[in-house]
C-alpha cells in the first residue's frame, strides 16, 4: 500500500554538538526525500550528558543516552530519535524498533595528541584518556607501559582536557571527529588489529515506536543494507554476551567480496586476558553469524571472563 508522504516529522536528539550534527544530517536527508515535509528537532539533555563525574559503567551504561529520547517517542512529542549506534542498548524494549541504519562513517578509533604521532611513540607512563573499557583493555594488553585514565564529557570537553595538558593523548571514535570537521586533530586512525571498534561504531540509527508502521515506511529509504548487516552482526555478538559499556567487548564486521567478515573480543579491563575470534558468513543472515561468533568467543574463554565481571546473562 502506498502511504502518503509525511507532513511533519519531529526528531528527538541529545543537545551535544555531535548529536545535533547527527540529527541535522538526518533532517537534511528527510527534507530531500520529502520536500513538502516540515522536519523539526526536539533537543533534550539526557542523564548520560548530566553525569560527568563517574564512568558510564558505574552509573548504568550507555542506555542513559537514549532513555529520555525514548520517552519523547512514547509521549508522542517526537516521531523518531537519532542515535550513534554504539550508544544504543543491545536489547531494545518491545515498544521500540530500529527502523533505519544509515551509511557508515569510518568505524575505527582515533588517537588525538599534540605530542605524539602514534601509540608506539609514547614513552612509559604517558597518560592516555578514554571513557571506554573496550579501548582501555586493548591499550593495557598492547601497551602495558602506558597509563590509562578515565575521560568523560562530550567531544569538545574531551579535546579541551587534552589541550589543557591533563592527558598526553586521548582516544576517540574517528567518526565523531570527522563529522564535526575536526579530522585534522586525528594523529592516527588505529587499525582494528590495534583497537577493535565497538558494535555499531560510526553508524547512525533511527529509532521509532514499533507500532508506527507509517514512520518505518518513511525512513526505509535511509537504510543502508550493507551497513545494517554489519551492525546487526556486531550487535548480535554483544547481545549474546551481555554486552554493555560495563564489559570490555568489541565487535567489527566488514563485507568483503560478498562475505561478511566478523571479528570480536571480550577482555578483562586490565587486558590480562583476552578471548578473541573471527569468522566469515552470509551477509543476509548477520545475526546468525553474530551468534556463532559469540559461541566461538565462549569457547576461547569469554564466559569465564564475563562471569568474573558479574555480567554473564543468567549468572
Amino acid at each position: 500500500m502506498n502511504r502518503p508522504p509525511p507532513e511533519r516529522i519531529v526528531i528527538a536528539t541529545r543537545e551535544s554538538r555531535l548529536a545535533m550534527w547527527q540529527a541535522e544530517h538526518v533532517r537534511s536527508l528527510l527534507q530531500k526525500l520529502y520536500p513538502a515535509c516540515s522536519v523539526e528537532l526536539h533537543g533534550m539533555t539526557t542523564r548520560g550528558d548530566q553525569i560527568l563525574d563517574r564512568p558510564l559503567a558505574k552509573v548504568g551504561g550507555k542506555g542513559l543516552f537514549v532513555k529520555e529520547l525514548e520517552t519523547a517517542l512514547l509521549e508522542g512529542s517526537a516521531d523518531i530519535a537519532v542515535h550513534s549506534m554504539k550508544d544504543v542498548p543491545m536489547d531494545l524494549a518491545a515498544e521500540f524498533s530500529l527502523v533505519a541504519i544509515g551509511p557508515r562513517e569510518v568505524p575505527l578509533d582515533a588517537l588525538v595528541s599534540s605530542k605524539y604521532a602514534s601509540l608506539d611513540d609514547m614513552p612509559p607512563g604517558a597518560i592516555v584518556g578514554t571513557s571506554s573499557l573496550r579501548r582501555e583493555s586493548q591499550l593495557h594488553a598492547r601497551y602495558p607501559q602506558l597509563a590509562v585514565t578515565s575521560l568523560r564529557g562530550n567531544l569538545d570537553t574531551r579535546l579541551r582536557k587534552l589541550d589543557e595538558g591533563q592527558y598526553d593523548a586521548i582516544m576517540l571514535a574517528a567518526a565523531g571527529l570527522t563529522r564535526l570537521g575536526l579530522g585534522e586533530r586525528i594523529r592516527a586512525v588505529l587499525p582494528a588489529e590495534t583497537s577493535l571498534p565497538a558494535a555499531g561504531q560510526g553508524a547512525l540509527g533511527i529509532e521509532a515506536l514499533a507500532t508506527r508502521a507509517d514512520v518505518a515506511a518513511w525512513m526505509a529509504p535511509l537504510n543502508d543494507t550493507a551497513t545494517a548487516a554489519c551492525v546487526r552482526a556486531e550487535r548480535a555478538v554483544s547481545r549474546a554476551l551481555a554486552g554493555s559499556c560495563e564489559v570490555p567487548l568489541g565487535a567489527y564486521a566488514e563485507i568483503i567480496d560478498g562475505q561478511l567478515r566478523l571479528r570480536g573480543f571480550v577482555a578483562r579491563p586490565d587486558g590480562s586476558r583476552i578471548a578473541s575470534a573471527e569468522m566469515q558468513g552470509d551477509p543476509t543472515t548477520p545475526e546468525v553469524l553474530g551468534l556463532q561468533l559469540a559461541d566461538a568467543l565462549r569457547a576461547q574463554g569469554a564466559a569465564e571472563i564475563l562471569s568474573e565481571l558479574g555480567s554473564l546473562k543468567g549468572a
